[in-house]
């Protein structure tokens, strides 16, 4: 899986947002796609110290939820971390991700936010137009936006707004247990967003995406971590 849209990545701050800017324009936000087989959650953990990083896709039959494909790759930060620009970080090693993958997912979630972004192009919807595919961005947290509080009973959900423009929702995806935010990504509506994200979270807050990827990247970065034993010499 390649990405259909190239731009350097050896970018300054303001040469980032000014791609960023560009790159919205492209962003469309209704349902454009045919049947959805396989979905994918990613997700990018960082080393405590030093510059590693840890990249994970993992790729689930829509219907059953089974676990079909997992890549993680290491690799190093090539940006640095600058809120609002998170993508420039995080896509690199999930574009070399993506290269390994024998399965081609028919949607991508994201641990994070897509169209509820400053600039309305979170890591979503970057990934999105990278590689033209559908992508919704579903964050544990609120970047910005307010919503009216909602129903306590799952499947309850309320605008996200932001200068009066509705710019995700706040879904609870299980009954009594705090709301998560979703919102567009890419080729795909906020209303179908939301459907699919409670359809991927039959038991818990998170969607299955987001909780394998999740799993991925902390065991591999929990090794990372490990200190280094010198074998003993006699």
């Amino acid at each position: 899986m390649e990405p259909v849209v190239n731009h350097k990545w050896d970018l300054t701050e303001s040469q980032a947002l000014s791609l960023q800017t560009e790159l919205a324009s492209q962003v469309l936000k209704e349902d454009i796609f045919s049947q959805i087989n396989t979905v994918a959650g990613v997700d990018v953990a960082y080393a405590k110290e030093g510059k590693q990083l840890i990249a994970a896709v993992v790729v689930l039959e829509a219907d059953t939820l089974n676990v079909l494909e997992k890549v993680v790759i290491q690799d190093q930060e090539q940006f640095p971390y600058i809120p609002g620009l998170f993508s420039f970080r995080e896509l690199p090693p999930l574009i070399k991700s993506f290269a390994k993958l024998q399965h081609t997912p028919d949607l991508i979630v994201c641990d994070g936010q897509g169209y509820a972004h400053p600039r309305r192009f979170g890591l979503a919807c970057h990934l999105g137009v990278l590689f033209d595919v559908p992508t919704i961005g579903c964050g544990k947290t609120k970047l910005i936006g307010s919503y009216q509080e909602l129903d306590l009973t799952r499947g309850s959900k309320t605008p996200l707004i932001e200068h009066d423009e509705t710019i995700g929702a706040a879904l609870r995806t299980q009954t009594g247990i705090n709301p998560i935010y979703v919102s567009v990504g890419h080729r795909i509506c906020l209303k179908t967003a939301c459907e699919w994200i409670l359809k991927l979270a039959p038991k818990y807050r998170l969607p299955e995406t987001t909780r394998q990827a999740d799993q991925l990247v902390n065991s591999a970065i929990k090794n990372l971590q490990k200190p280094h034993r010198q074998d003993l010499k006699n």
